[in-house]
């Protein structure tokens, strides 16, 4: 199947914010740019918006309704913390937009990286306990949307009793929201096995991830590469404007390496030692570690030639990656030089493997 492409809105008008302490961003936003770049997504044939959620951020599911009503086709991947919000309260949410949008939202299902920042809503667990707390929750969510009378659930976190929404999940499509799940954990891989429909990663080399990707994709669950990307029409420029980046970073704060030692979340932590384990900040000739140590483990990139970004999205994907979460610098730039470059090479190299998979199968 087609490769499918999705971005991050987290950055939209601020391509460092990721190097900021989360205590010093804004939640507020310009309404009027978020909404030219939802638009530019549908433009460049990005499929769907993160929207991320914490104390440093907007409410990602107010946003999500405000920019549906100013879109025509762009998905929206709206991020939800067990703990945060009842399960019953947040399917009723994801229902309502689904009515009001066509459709147009999924999950994102985070169990929280900043213990600290947990604290803020008074969800004080410990980073296993958040994932059976997240278990009961997409059970209940399941349950619901299922539509298979009233939901009953007596666990550990939540108690369900006579549950019953009014308002449906709508869409021509499915009957439920499209679940992601994100971590490197292997709490996070069982947890997406049992729920999820697609599991986000930091990336990594092909080499490293392929024994992790087949047992996952063998239970029905596809598995997708959270990573930043930075692409020029040369890979000099592309090089050259990573190391200007980081040179313009280097005044700032580690705050990438400060956080990821704070962190509780394995995938931020796994990041950081691979970058600091490696011998250069090239993992692979195009994916990058340079800009880790001062915006974060989501900074993992792939630098280089439109042709050389096309080249190893098509190396992912023969190893059983479906799916890519972008983040770019600048997002907007980052996504139309995607659109218009990038992506062509992509579908063209799918259709390309599709015939020699054919002529393969008639010997």
């Amino acid at each position: 199947m087609p490769l499918r492409f999705h971005w991050s809105l987290s950055s939209v008008g601020d391509k460092f914010r990721g190097a900021k302490a989360r205590t010093e961003m804004s939640g507020l936003f310009d309404f009027d740019e978020q909404a030219e770049f939802s638009r530019a997504a549908e433009a460049s044939g990005i499929e769907s918006l993160l929207m991320a959620l914490g104390s440093y951020r907007p409410d990602p599911m107010a946003l999500s309704m405000a920019l549906g009503m100013v879109t025509k086709k762009i998905k929206f991947m709206a991020a939800v913390r067990p703990g945060i919000v009842s399960p019953t309260y947040f399917v009723q949410q994801v229902n309502s937009i689904s009515a009001l949008t066509g459709g147009r939202i999924s999950i994102n299902l985070v169990t929280g990286n900043a213990p600290h920042e947990l604290d803020y809503y008074g969800a004080f667990l410990e980073h296993d306990e958040r994932y059976e707390r997240a278990d009961e929750f997409l059970a209940i969510c399941r349950a619901f949307w299922k539509r298979d009378g009233e939901v009953n659930f007596e666990g550990k976190y939540y108690t369900i009793k006579g549950g019953r929404l009014n308002t449906p999940f709508v869409s021509d499509e499915r009957v439920a929201p499209e679940i992601f799940l994100g971590g490197n954990s292997e709490l996070a891989e069982q947890l997406a096995m049992k729920h999820a429909d697609c599991l986000w990663r930091f990336a990594d080399t092909p080499e490293n991830l392929s024994e992790r990707v087949p047992p996952i994709l063998n239970r029905g669950v596809e598995v997708g590469l959270l990573v930043s990307i930075l692409a020029r029409p040369t890979h000099e420029q592309a090089v050259s404007d990573a190391y200007a980046m980081v040179e313009t970073l280097k005044a700032q704060r580690t705050f990438g390496k400060d956080f990821a030692r704070k962190t509780d979340s394995v995938s931020y932590k796994a990041t950081l030692e691979l970058a600091e384990k490696s011998q250069s900040d090239w993992l692979t000739p195009y994916l990058w570690t340079g800009a880790i140590p001062y915006m974060g483990s989501p900074s993992i990139a792939l630098v280089g030639s439109a042709e050389e970004i096309a080249a190893a999205l098509i190396e992912y994907k023969k190893i059983g990656i479906s799916q890519f979460l972008f983040i770019g610098w600048p997002d907007l730039d980052e996504m139309t030089f995607f659109g218009r470059e990038i992506l062509p090479l992509v579908r063209k190299r799918e259709l390309e493997m599709e015939g020699e998979c054919q002529l393969a199968a008639r010997g």
